[in-house]
């Protein structure tokens, strides 16, 4: 009966020899890049969400800068 399979050495061997091969590197690297990409824009929906509950509110960019100065301020 033939075995069909492979063994663990064999699974270890593949897997040392395809993370060093400058193939599976580049992809990474496109997948890495695609992933932070991502990542950016789910960061950015939830400021665009943030500031329109913010202007919903009343708040505006002047109201904020004057808070920022303010806390730089030392008495």
């Amino acid at each position: 009966m033939k075995e069909y399979g492979l063994t663990d050495e064999q699974v270890e061997r593949e897997i040392a020899k395809l993370q060093e091969s400058p193939l599976v590197k580049l992809a990474k690297k496109d997948e890495l890049i695609r992933y932070r990409r991502r990542q950016y824009l789910y960061k950015l929906r939830g400021y665009e969400k943030k500031g329109k509950e913010l202007a919903n509110s009343g708040i505006t960019m002047e109201i904020l800068e004057s808070l920022d100065k303010s806390c730089g301020e030392i008495e």
